[in-house]
C-alpha cells in the first residue's frame, strides 16, 4: 500500500475521478463566461488564477487516467495561466 501524501491523494482523486472533472469543466465554463460577458471590466487575476486551479485539477485526472491528450492540453493551461496571472499583475510592463 502507498502510504506516501502523494499515493493518497491520487487514490482519493481516482475515487471521485469524474466529480472533479466536472466540477473543473464547469469552473473552466464559468471563468471564460464572466472574460465574456465582462469584456475589459474583468478580473483578470481572479480568472487567471481560477482556471490555473481548474487545469491543475483536470491535468491530474488526466494524467490518472492516462489519457495523454488531456494531458498534455491541460498541463498547457496550467502554462497558460501562469503568464496570464503574471500579465494580469502587471510585472510584465
Amino acid at each position: 500500500m502507498n502510504t506516501s501524501l502523494f499515493g493518497r491523494m491520487n487514490l482519493w482523486i481516482a475515487g471521485r475521478l469524474r466529480a472533479i472533472e466536472m466540477i473543473g469543466v464547469l469552473m473552466r465554463i464559468f471563468s471564460f463566461s464572466l472574460v465574456s460577458w465582462l469584456g475589459p471590466d474583468s478580473p483578470f487575476l481572479f480568472v487567471w488564477a481560477f482556471n490555473t486551479v481548474d487545469a491543475i485539477m483536470l491535468s491530474w485526472c488526466a494524467i490518472i487516467r492516462r489519457d495523454p491528450a488531456y494531458s498534455i492540453l491541460n498541463i498547457f493551461w496550467i502554462g497558460v495561466g501562469v503568464v496570464g496571472m503574471y500579465r494580469a499583475t502587471g510585472f510584465a510592463h
